[in-house]
């Protein structure tokens, strides 16, 4: 299974989103990812469709909508009529989680759950059959540039153990600390998409950052 990197456009100039978001483009990202936070779910209030809207029209990769959002209803239809491919949901934030992957799939996206650090991976067990994608959260969720939580990331090959053993061959999300040291350890234990921000887009050289993150998940990749 290739791994693919996924940019997280919080970490980005946003007075060059488009430019910044292109250069992810050239250097070979697989998708960008758009942490969408509330202010109430998560400490910190980001940004809202507008932007993937803004993302969407920046780029032909893929954009996966991330809501940290304590009522994630109100904004589903709103990400996939901007442009969101994908959206994943908190399920700590889901009274009624079934019927919320079942709406961002009848709306026409792909349909995802994360889950924070200290939410135990058996929470998953009957949603696991509906979603397409599991987002292991490996920092506490609202504030770009945290330092992995190497305790859960422990989680990674659990999910990845709980799809296959139900027969499911889904995306492993790991969203949090992700760095050149730390996406190795990710990638070991099974995860399929690497979300990094500050690694990336903190630097003045994004090519370069995306293609060590892109040597680390499939070596020998790069020309």
């Amino acid at each position: 299974m290739k791994v693919k990197i996924a940019p997280s456009i919080l970490s980005c100039d946003f007075s060059r989103l488009g430019e910044e978001v292109a250069a992810a483009q050239a250097a070979g990202a697989d998708l960008l990812h758009a942490d969408i936070m509330d202010g109430v779910f998560v400490p910190s209030l980001s940004f809202g469709p507008l932007i993937v809207a803004a993302v969407r029209r920046s780029t032909s990769l893929p954009v996966a909508a991330h809501l940290m959002v304590r009522e994630p209803d109100l904004l589903i239809e709103e990400c996939v009529k901007a442009g969101a491919s994908s959206v994943t949901v908190h399920l700590e934030a889901c009274l009624h989680l079934h019927r919320v992957v079942e709406r961002i799939r009848a709306l026409g996206a792909s349909p995802g759950v994360a889950l924070n650090p200290a939410t135990p991976v058996g929470m998953l067990e009957s949603i696991m059959p509906f979603v397409e994608s599991v987002t292991v959260m490996t920092v506490n969720p609202g504030y770009a540039g945290q330092e992995f939580i190497r305790e859960a990331a422990g989680k990674i090959g659990q999910v990845r153990s709980m799809a296959a053993a139900g027969g499911r061959c889904i995306e492993v999300v790991v969203d949090g600390g992700i760095t050149g040291k730390t996406a190795s350890e990710c990638v070991r234990q099974g995860a399929s998409i690497l979300v990094a921000g500050s690694f990336i887009f903190g630097s003045r050289d994004i090519e370069s950052r995306v293609k060590a993150l892109r040597n680390i998940a499939c070596p020998g990749c790069l020309p």
